[in-house]
């Protein structure tokens, strides 16, 4: 009923709005987002970038890991396992080109019993299939020689797994982006657009505005923007401003899932226990509760998967998410963290952060690659959609950017 009010206010209300024809628009200030509009600006465009936040990379981005994915878990020639590859090659080389912190330090998925030693052999195939190099599978005394504190019975060393400071590497894009020419506006939100002809009308509002409506009363957009080309990186409300566009055959679009994930962070200790990354074998919907390092020293564990249900497009729109991280949700920590790291103490986990992943497959449902739509799959002419960039979206940001830009220029 929402979205029948919603959508019937909207286009009820645009009469008398002022329009603007201008080039590119880029929906979303995410790495994504933020990487996709640099290139468009690298190659002669001129890009607005529109976010509801007050500034950019407050939803997924600043949410993750920050790891450096290799390339091991996806499936050969996904969109995932393509992007991952190149994304990590481009993205250590912008790092070390422009000064972005970042460190290489290795990861180890490990095998705690017998019974996993399949799943850690069938990893390795995938990864090799895939073009990851530098892969070795250790016995688990090799394993706990290289990390003493470690616990397992076989583990895959994977030497091109890194660290990043994903707001250093946003600041940058950022600035690289606005020196050739792209504009962000923030406390912007797109909350819905038209096909008027071949043109893709969006309907623009001050996200105060949004956050104050009462749900009844007419929503009028205070702008609506022509561009050439539309790229909907919006991440976790990108389905639901999807099906805001009319004339976007909506089936289309996939049905989407939230599943948040809350990390722990080790406190009272001096030394890190481990020097790379700890991950176990992977569980449904997300990569296991694993170790992660900053590049601060701080160690981090997590995340899990908790599934979210009865999110409303508004809240979406405006990353009304529930971020807070339950202490008591430490119990369940402990019990998957010693499966490895078997001499974590009581009492020595303090809740960190939570993020919230766009998935788009449910509990039980096999993993989902990305999708990056054009007019071939949803109808309308210059509309780009990304939907479930989730892991691994950060280290593939450079690579989504490059096929946006590559594949959808005219």
């Amino acid at each position: 009923m929402l979205k029948q009010t919603f959508g019937r206010l909207i286009k009820s209300s645009t009469r008398g709005v002022a329009k603007e024809k201008l080039d590119c628009v880029v929906i979303g200030a995410g790495v994504v987002g933020i990487a996709i509009a640099r290139e468009l600006a690298i190659k002669g465009r001129e890009v607005l970038v529109l976010d509801s936040a007050p500034t950019f990379g407050t939803g997924t981005t600043s949410r993750n890991s920050q790891v450096i994915h290799a390339g091991i878990y996806y499936p050969l020639n996904s969109l995932k396992a393509l992007f991952c590859l190149r994304g990590r090659e481009l993205l250590y080389k912008y790092c070390s080109h422009h000064d972005v912190p970042h460190k290489q330090i290795g990861k180890l998925i490990v095998a705690t019993r017998p019974s996993h030693i399949p799943k850690l052999n069938h990893l390795m195939n995938c990864a090799t299939q895939n073009g990851v190099d530098g892969l070795r599978m250790l016995e688990g005394f090799e394993a706990i020689k290289m990390e003493p504190e470690l616990q397992c019975v076989k583990a895959l060393l994977s030497p091109a797994s890194g660290i990043i400071d994903s707001h250093s590497l946003m600041l940058s894009l950022v600035g690289e982006a606005e020196n050739h020419r792209t504009m962000f506006s923030y406390n912007t939100t797109v909350i819905g657009g038209r096909l008027e002809g071949n043109s893709i009308h969006l309907y623009v509002s001050e996200s105060k505005d949004l956050g104050n409506w009462n749900g009844r009363s007419p929503l009028n957009p205070e702008l609506i923007l022509i561009p050439k080309l539309v790229v909907n990186s919006a991440g976790l409300s990108a389905p639901a401003l999807a099906k805001r566009f009319g004339g976007l055959n909506t089936d289309a679009i996939p049905p989407v899932y939230y599943a948040r994930g809350c990390y722990f962070t080790l406190a009272n200790t001096r030394v890190a226990p481990f020097k790379r990354l700890i991950y176990p074998i992977p569980e449904d919907g997300g990569l296991g509760v694993h170790v992660t390092l900053d590049l601060d020293g701080q160690v981090k564990f997590g995340p899990n998967v908790e599934w979210i249900d009865g999110v409303d497009d508004i809240s979406s729109f405006l990353n009304k998410f529930d971020y807070s991280v339950n202490a008591s949700h430490a119990e369940m920590f402990y019990p998957e963290i010693r499966k490895y790291y078997p001499s974590l103490r009581d009492g020595s986990l303090e809740p960190g952060y939570s993020g919230i992943r766009p998935k788009l497959s449910g509990p039980g449902q096999s993993p989902v690659d990305f999708v990056i739509q054009g007019e071939e799959t949803h109808g309308v002419p210059d509309l780009v959609n990304l939907f479930g960039i989730e892991s691994p979206g950060l280290t593939s940001s450079m690579a989504i950017a490059e096929y946006v830009a590559s594949r959808f220029l005219r």
